[in-house]
């Protein structure tokens, strides 16, 4: 289910899903272009993951696969994972990947997000934490949202351990107790 209150929940079921129709149905304009209000048994369309999702519950489409989860790209992640461009595929790669793959019947999605998400994850802490990479926004580029959000929370963090580590609040409460030992004597 959504929440509510999440946009990127919202935008990842917005993702587009191949759907084949199992059964004719009428009233239904997915076309413009088409003269009829109905959907015959066997069309292909394309539908947003939400609309996609309801049909397939009530039996009346199937799900494909999305390319962004096929075998070319779990070729690409296994040959080297951190520089596969998967923002190009799927901006919420993880989080579409966990919602469809109960729906789809392929097993193998949620190990292979765990084991995608993990080589990708030192990768890109490693580069949030060097300074060369700071400014690297190519390499951003090829990130996910999450993996996005992920690289910012650590540049951030590791402002802070800086800041903290150059003379943060530590040493102003230490030169504070020296002061006051000295006022005593």
């Amino acid at each position: 289910m959504t929440n509510y209150y999440d946009i990127d929940d919202i935008l990842a079921d917005e993702e587009l899903v191949s759907v084949m129709f199992q059964k004719a149905v009428n009233g239904v304009a997915i076309d413009p272009s088409s003269e009829t209000d109905s959907v015959e048994s066997g069309s292909k369309v394309e539908l947003p993951f939400w609309l996609a999702k309801e049909l397939h519950l009530r039996q009346v489409a199937v799900m494909g696969l999305p390319a962004c989860f096929n075998q070319r790209t779990r070729l690409e992640i296994q040959a080297d994972a951190a520089f596969v461009d998967l923002r190009s595929r799927s901006q919420y790669f993880y989080e579409f990947g966990c919602k469809i793959a109960p729906l789809v019947g392929d097993r193998t999605i949620g190990s292979w997000l765990l084991s995608t998400f993990k080589s990708r994850y030192k990768e890109v802490l490693t580069k949030a934490h060097t300074a060369v990479f700071a400014a690297s926004s190519k390499y951003l580029t090829l990130l996910s949202k999450e993996e996005t959000k992920m690289y910012e929370a650590a540049q951030s963090s590791m402002t802070a351990f800086k800041k903290w580590r150059i003379g943060g609040p530590r040493f102003q409460k230490a030169s504070f107790l020296g002061r006051k030992r000295k006022s005593s004597e």
